[in-house]
């Protein structure tokens, strides 16, 4: 019953958000991709280097990406087992 309402709340959030064109820019007709961030022509300023800097290996953020897909993997089944 929580799933239905809460899709049915999703819903209804959606069409409202599209119907009053929350978050479209008017400045941009790139049809869906006017929305916020998307399609933005400045975009092809910001290189790799720019966008996001970090002395974190790369190797680090995959074991972490992958242990917290382990977790909520365990977790998922952990709660499968209690049904």
């Amino acid at each position: 019953m929580a799933t239905v309402i809460l899709a049915v709340v999703t819903l209804i959030l959606a069409g409202y958000i599209m119907w009053h064109r929350l978050g479209l820019s008017p400045d941009y007709d790139f049809g869906a991709g006017a929305y916020f961030y998307a399609d933005d022509p400045a975009i092809q300023e910001l290189s790799e280097r720019q966008a996001y800097v970090t002395y974190v290996p790369k190797w680090i953020h995959y074991v972490l990406f992958f242990s917290w897909g382990a977790l909520m993997w365990l977790l998922w089944k952990w709660v499968d087992r209690r049904k």
